[in-house]
Protein backbone atom coordinates (compact mmCIF):
# COMPACT_ATOMS: atom_id res chain seq x y z
CA UNK A 1 0.00 0.00 0.00
CA UNK A 2 3.26 2.18 0.65
CA UNK A 3 4.28 1.56 -2.52
CA UNK A 4 1.43 2.37 -3.80
CA UNK A 5 0.28 5.56 -2.59
CA UNK A 6 4.44 6.85 -3.06
CA UNK A 7 4.22 5.78 -6.85
CA UNK A 8 0.41 7.85 -7.16
CA UNK A 9 2.16 10.69 -6.12
CA UNK A 10 4.95 10.69 -7.80
CA UNK A 11 2.76 9.69 -10.73
CA UNK A 12 0.48 12.72 -10.33
CA UNK A 13 3.74 15.18 -10.18
CA UNK A 14 5.18 13.56 -13.55
CA UNK A 15 2.01 13.24 -15.42
CA UNK A 16 1.67 17.65 -15.21
CA UNK A 17 4.51 19.08 -17.49
CA UNK A 18 7.41 19.14 -16.15
CA UNK A 19 9.70 22.24 -17.72
CA UNK A 20 12.95 20.99 -19.66
CA UNK A 21 15.59 23.44 -18.38
CA UNK A 22 18.98 23.03 -20.07
CA UNK A 23 21.94 23.89 -18.32
CA UNK A 24 24.99 25.10 -20.13
CA UNK A 25 28.75 24.70 -18.85
CA UNK A 26 29.48 27.32 -16.54
CA UNK A 27 32.60 29.88 -17.91
CA UNK A 28 35.11 31.75 -16.43
CA UNK A 29 35.64 35.52 -16.74
CA UNK A 30 38.31 36.72 -14.60
CA UNK A 31 41.63 35.06 -13.29
CA UNK A 32 41.62 33.13 -9.60
CA UNK A 33 39.37 30.99 -10.19
CA UNK A 34 39.86 27.61 -12.68
CA UNK A 35 37.58 25.82 -15.58
CA UNK A 36 37.76 22.75 -12.74
CA UNK A 37 36.26 25.33 -10.67
CA UNK A 38 33.55 26.28 -12.67
CA UNK A 39 32.80 22.44 -13.70
CA UNK A 40 32.22 21.62 -10.63
CA UNK A 41 29.80 24.14 -9.51
CA UNK A 42 28.17 23.25 -12.61
CA UNK A 43 27.62 19.79 -11.58
CA UNK A 44 26.55 21.24 -8.17
CA UNK A 45 23.95 22.84 -9.89
CA UNK A 46 22.66 19.89 -11.78
CA UNK A 47 22.49 17.89 -8.81
CA UNK A 48 20.51 20.15 -6.81
CA UNK A 49 17.75 20.64 -9.72
CA UNK A 50 17.73 16.76 -9.88
CA UNK A 51 16.61 16.46 -6.17
CA UNK A 52 13.75 18.81 -6.63
CA UNK A 53 11.96 16.11 -9.02
CA UNK A 54 9.82 18.88 -10.63
CA UNK A 55 12.59 19.59 -13.67
CA UNK A 56 13.52 18.13 -16.55
CA UNK A 57 17.45 18.89 -16.33
CA UNK A 58 19.66 18.80 -19.82
CA UNK A 59 22.72 19.29 -20.22
CA UNK A 60 22.71 21.43 -23.07
CA UNK A 61 20.03 23.72 -25.15
CA UNK A 62 18.69 20.87 -27.41
CA UNK A 63 14.76 20.36 -26.34
CA UNK A 64 15.25 22.90 -23.38
CA UNK A 65 12.15 25.51 -22.60
CA UNK A 66 14.51 27.29 -20.32
CA UNK A 67 18.43 28.19 -20.69
CA UNK A 68 20.81 28.56 -17.41
CA UNK A 69 24.20 30.37 -18.68
CA UNK A 70 26.63 31.71 -16.03
CA UNK A 71 30.22 32.67 -15.11
CA UNK A 72 32.41 32.16 -12.28
CA UNK A 73 34.83 35.26 -11.08
CA UNK A 74 36.83 36.45 -8.63
CA UNK A 75 36.22 39.70 -7.92
CA UNK A 76 37.88 41.34 -4.88
CA UNK A 77 37.94 38.70 -1.85
CA UNK A 78 34.65 36.82 -2.56
CA UNK A 79 33.56 34.72 -5.77
CA UNK A 80 31.05 35.26 -7.95
CA UNK A 81 28.62 33.05 -9.14
CA UNK A 82 26.32 35.05 -11.71
CA UNK A 83 24.12 33.70 -14.54
CA UNK A 84 20.54 34.17 -16.49
CA UNK A 85 18.13 32.45 -17.20
CA UNK A 86 16.36 32.66 -20.99
CA UNK A 87 13.10 31.31 -22.75
CA UNK A 88 13.80 29.05 -25.89
CA UNK A 89 13.66 32.04 -27.88
CA UNK A 90 16.68 33.70 -26.30
CA UNK A 91 14.18 36.11 -23.70
CA UNK A 92 16.01 37.06 -20.66
CA UNK A 93 13.60 36.23 -17.95
CA UNK A 94 16.02 36.84 -15.07
CA UNK A 95 19.71 37.71 -14.03
CA UNK A 96 20.96 37.07 -10.77
CA UNK A 97 24.08 35.93 -8.73
CA UNK A 98 25.52 34.33 -5.42
CA UNK A 99 28.75 34.92 -4.04
CA UNK A 100 31.04 34.04 -1.10
CA UNK A 101 34.75 34.43 0.46
CA UNK A 102 34.94 30.86 -0.45
CA UNK A 103 33.84 28.36 -3.85
CA UNK A 104 32.38 25.83 -1.47
CA UNK A 105 30.63 28.39 0.39
CA UNK A 106 28.39 29.43 -2.53
CA UNK A 107 24.83 28.94 -1.90
CA UNK A 108 23.53 26.30 -4.33
CA UNK A 109 20.00 25.92 -3.50
CA UNK A 110 19.69 29.57 -3.03
CA UNK A 111 21.60 29.85 -6.87
CA UNK A 112 18.75 27.49 -8.24
CA UNK A 113 15.92 28.95 -6.59
CA UNK A 114 16.67 32.28 -7.85
CA UNK A 115 17.70 30.73 -11.68
CA UNK A 116 14.13 28.65 -11.56
CA UNK A 117 12.27 31.97 -10.27
CA UNK A 118 10.46 32.65 -13.43
CA UNK A 119 10.41 29.09 -14.70
CA UNK A 120 6.87 27.26 -14.21
CA UNK A 121 6.83 24.47 -11.70
CA UNK A 122 4.30 21.88 -11.31
CA UNK A 123 0.89 23.16 -9.69
CA UNK A 124 1.61 20.65 -5.90
CA UNK A 125 -2.19 21.75 -4.92
CA UNK A 126 -3.90 20.05 -7.75
CA UNK A 127 -6.33 17.52 -6.04
CA UNK A 128 -8.41 17.29 -2.83
CA UNK A 129 -7.24 17.71 0.60
CA UNK A 130 -8.41 17.68 4.27
CA UNK A 131 -7.41 19.63 6.88
CA UNK A 132 -8.86 18.22 10.67
CA UNK A 133 -8.60 19.96 13.93
CA UNK A 134 -9.38 18.12 17.19
CA UNK A 135 -11.76 19.92 19.31
CA UNK A 136 -13.24 18.53 23.20
CA UNK A 137 -16.94 18.16 21.26
CA UNK A 138 -15.42 16.40 18.39
CA UNK A 139 -13.36 17.28 15.11
CA UNK A 140 -13.22 20.91 12.72
CA UNK A 141 -13.16 19.63 9.02
CA UNK A 142 -12.20 21.23 6.14
CA UNK A 143 -12.66 19.11 2.65
CA UNK A 144 -11.22 21.11 -0.50
CA UNK A 145 -10.39 21.01 -3.69
CA UNK A 146 -8.32 22.71 -6.00
CA UNK A 147 -8.72 22.56 -9.88
CA UNK A 148 -6.46 23.17 -12.88
CA UNK A 149 -8.12 26.05 -13.50
CA UNK A 150 -7.94 28.29 -10.79
CA UNK A 151 -11.02 27.37 -9.35
CA UNK A 152 -11.61 25.75 -5.87
CA UNK A 153 -14.76 23.62 -4.96
CA UNK A 154 -15.30 23.58 -1.46
CA UNK A 155 -16.98 19.69 -0.16
CA UNK A 156 -16.50 20.65 3.88
CA UNK A 157 -15.50 23.85 5.36
CA UNK A 158 -16.91 23.03 9.21
CA UNK A 159 -16.80 27.04 11.38
CA UNK A 160 -17.08 26.60 15.06
CA UNK A 161 -17.52 29.14 18.12
CA UNK A 162 -16.98 28.47 22.03
CA UNK A 163 -18.99 31.09 24.26
CA UNK A 164 -19.79 30.89 27.65
CA UNK A 165 -19.39 27.35 27.77
CA UNK A 166 -21.20 26.31 24.63
CA UNK A 167 -19.93 25.20 21.16
CA UNK A 168 -21.48 26.34 18.24
CA UNK A 169 -20.64 23.97 14.73
CA UNK A 170 -21.74 24.36 11.26
CA UNK A 171 -20.69 22.28 8.29
CA UNK A 172 -20.53 24.27 5.62
CA UNK A 173 -19.41 24.25 1.84
CA UNK A 174 -18.85 26.44 -1.39
CA UNK A 175 -16.83 27.83 -4.29
CA UNK A 176 -14.15 30.17 -4.57
CA UNK A 177 -10.76 31.25 -6.75
CA UNK A 178 -7.14 30.63 -5.73
CA UNK A 179 -3.51 31.93 -7.51
CA UNK A 180 -0.49 29.85 -7.57
CA UNK A 181 3.13 30.93 -7.75
CA UNK A 182 5.18 27.64 -7.08
CA UNK A 183 9.19 26.93 -6.73
CA UNK A 184 11.28 24.63 -5.21
CA UNK A 185 13.06 26.09 -2.53
CA UNK A 186 12.46 29.59 -0.58
CA UNK A 187 13.97 30.67 2.59
CA UNK A 188 11.71 33.01 4.71
CA UNK A 189 11.25 34.70 8.23
CA UNK A 190 8.28 33.72 10.13
CA UNK A 191 8.40 34.74 13.40
CA UNK A 192 12.09 35.40 13.55
CA UNK A 193 12.67 31.72 12.30
CA UNK A 194 13.98 30.88 8.95
CA UNK A 195 11.45 28.35 7.02
CA UNK A 196 11.92 26.39 3.47
CA UNK A 197 8.73 27.20 1.40
CA UNK A 198 7.86 25.97 -1.86
CA UNK A 199 4.75 27.82 -3.00
CA UNK A 200 2.90 31.58 -2.44
CA UNK A 201 -1.31 31.00 -2.94
CA UNK A 202 -3.97 33.90 -2.62
CA UNK A 203 -7.15 32.21 -1.69
CA UNK A 204 -10.63 33.65 -2.08
CA UNK A 205 -14.00 31.61 -1.12
CA UNK A 206 -17.73 32.35 -0.89
CA UNK A 207 -19.32 29.53 1.56
CA UNK A 208 -22.83 28.90 2.94
CA UNK A 209 -24.02 27.58 5.83
CA UNK A 210 -21.59 28.83 7.98
CA UNK A 211 -20.79 31.50 10.73
CA UNK A 212 -21.34 34.58 9.99
CA UNK A 213 -17.36 35.45 9.68
CA UNK A 214 -16.50 32.99 7.64
CA UNK A 215 -19.12 33.75 4.43
CA UNK A 216 -16.36 35.28 2.55
CA UNK A 217 -12.74 34.38 3.36
CA UNK A 218 -9.58 35.92 1.34
CA UNK A 219 -6.36 35.23 2.48
CA UNK A 220 -3.20 36.72 0.56
CA UNK A 221 0.51 35.93 0.39
CA UNK A 222 0.00 32.47 2.14
CA UNK A 223 3.40 30.44 2.04
CA UNK A 224 3.14 26.83 1.60
CA UNK A 225 5.90 24.19 2.88
CA UNK A 226 4.83 20.85 1.09
CA UNK A 227 6.72 17.52 2.36
CA UNK A 228 8.96 15.29 0.53
CA UNK A 229 6.48 13.45 -1.88
CA UNK A 230 3.44 16.02 -1.66
CA UNK A 231 1.11 14.46 0.01
CA UNK A 232 1.09 17.02 2.70
CA UNK A 233 1.07 20.76 2.99
CA UNK A 234 1.40 23.27 5.61
CA UNK A 235 0.33 27.31 5.55
CA UNK A 236 3.43 28.39 7.61
CA UNK A 237 2.38 32.12 7.66
CA UNK A 238 -1.16 32.08 8.37
CA UNK A 239 -4.15 29.98 7.98
CA UNK A 240 -7.99 29.79 6.47
CA UNK A 241 -10.48 30.99 9.53
CA UNK A 242 -12.78 29.02 10.76
CA UNK A 243 -14.18 30.19 13.99
CA UNK A 244 -13.78 32.04 17.12
CA UNK A 245 -12.65 30.58 20.97
CA UNK A 246 -14.08 32.98 23.62
CA UNK A 247 -13.30 30.67 26.43
CA UNK A 248 -9.61 30.96 27.16
CA UNK A 249 -6.82 28.01 26.86
CA UNK A 250 -8.87 25.39 28.56
CA UNK A 251 -10.85 25.00 25.72
CA UNK A 252 -8.19 25.79 23.10
CA UNK A 253 -4.87 27.33 22.70
CA UNK A 254 -5.53 30.38 20.61
CA UNK A 255 -8.61 32.86 20.61
CA UNK A 256 -8.76 32.07 16.69
CA UNK A 257 -9.66 28.67 15.12
CA UNK A 258 -8.68 27.87 11.56
CA UNK A 259 -7.09 25.32 9.02
CA UNK A 260 -3.68 25.82 8.41
CA UNK A 261 -1.80 21.42 7.64
CA UNK A 262 -3.65 19.96 5.07
CA UNK A 263 -3.12 16.23 3.97
CA UNK A 264 -3.85 14.86 0.15
CA UNK A 265 -6.95 12.20 -0.01
CA UNK A 266 -7.57 12.67 -3.87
Amino acid sequence: MLFFLLFFSLSFVFAQNMPAVGILPFETTSGGVTSADAINLTNRVIEEFNSWGTLNVIQGETGAGFIIRGTLSRQGNNFVLAATTSDSSGRILNEYNEQARALNDISIPMFCAKAAERVPLPNYLLGTWQALITMPDGPVVCIIEFRADRTIRVERYDTWEHRQGNALRYEGFGTGTYTYTGFANRVITVNAQQVRVNAVVNINLTLEETLPDQTEVSQRGLNLAFNGDRSAFEIVNGLLPCGRNFDGPAVYHSAVLGFSQFRKIR
